[in-house]
């Protein structure tokens, strides 16, 4: 009898999939777009998404599984959900990106203008 590539699998995937909605739910907050992303956001999703990638890559049980069938769609499903929040995640982090470049560019100026005025004291 073939035995699973990785024992526990199912369970495995729910946990992360319990995770996964946890990190996904973070970042909605019940608003049409998501939040302002979070570097701890973001570290949680890759980990789970790195972690259930490597499980899956490894193989899956020849026998039918009906609870792994269950936990592998609802992996689907987190993914696909994230997926739709790419884009504006990518839009929130360039927004993000302007505003900082912004702010470096005033605080330059301003090391600027105070090296000029201590010149001219």
């Amino acid at each position: 009898m073939f035995t699973s590539v990785h024992p526990g699998l199912a369970q495995d995937l729910h946990e992360t999939n319990n995770r996964l909605r946890f990190w996904l739910d973070s970042l909605v907050l019940d608003r049409a777009e998501p939040a302002l992303t979070k570097p701890e956001q973001m570290s949680g999703l890759l980990s789970e998404l790195l972690r259930a990638g490597e499980w899956l890559r490894a193989g899956l049980p020849q026998e039918k599984d009906a609870e792994l069938e269950a936990e592998i769609g609802e992996y689907r499903r987190n993914v696909e959900r994230l997926r739709e929040y790419l884009p504006q995640i990518q839009h929130q982090l360039l927004k993000e990106r302007a505003r900082l470049e912004g702010e470096r560019t005033q605080i330059q100026s301003a090391v600027e203008w105070a090296r000029v005025s201590r010149q001219t004291l």
